[in-house]
């Protein structure tokens, strides 16, 4: 009777494999809330399209920030917070990220790796004719969000396609190694 083995890196992956459903199967959060005193936009090009949406606010760039970055970036799965990381944009990108014609002073990306991602456009006006009037109010900057949701099959799809590439990328990487080895001793 032939015994079955497993090798170090099948069961590297098997590991991996199920920590990473784990990870990936949770459902995707909800669309974060708008900051504190913020007004929502209820402009026609801001209400196009429901995982975009714009508000007029008060607040500072790192106080929007760190307001998204709690409300998004915080998010628990079986007890344990999910890593988030922010990514700086150059603001001419807005246009192809956030919509065309958005005004933006800065973006910034809100990721959570192999899930789903939060972009914060912000627009600070630099001269007086640019100053931001909604409903007759005042505000020092317009935001613009967008939530970028992924599909859990999607996620596990790709994943498990990663998995079994790097798998076979770092054994074939050992065994030359191995071999590279055993050719000079």
């Amino acid at each position: 009777m032939k015994r079955i083995s497993f090798s170090p890196y099948f069961l590297f992956a098997f590991i991996f494999f199920f920590w990473g459903l784990a990870y990936l199967t949770p459902p995707s959060p909800e669309f974060p809330i708008a900051p504190p005193d913020a007004v929502q936009s209820l402009e026609e090009a801001d209400t196009e399209y429901i995982y975009r949406r714009a508000y007029f606010t008060n607040l500072k760039r790192e106080e929007v920030l760190k307001h998204y970055q709690h409300a998004f970036g915080n998010v628990k799965i079986l007890g344990i917070e999910i890593p988030s990381y922010r990514l700086s944009y150059p603001p001419e990108e807005a246009y192809s990220i956030i919509r065309d014609q958005t005004r933006s002073v800065y973006l910034e990306e809100i990721v959570h790796p192999f899930r789903e991602s939060f972009y914060v456009n912000g627009f600070v006006p630099k001269v007086e004719k640019d100053d931001i009037w909604y409903k007759g109010v005042h505000y020092d900057q317009k935001i613009t969000v967008r939530y970028v949701p992924s599909d859990k099959n999607i996620r596990i799809v790709v994943f498990a396609l990663s998995l079994t590439v790097l798998t076979l990328i770092v054994k074939q990487s050992i065994d030359a190694l191995i071999k590279l080895i055993k050719s000079l001793i």
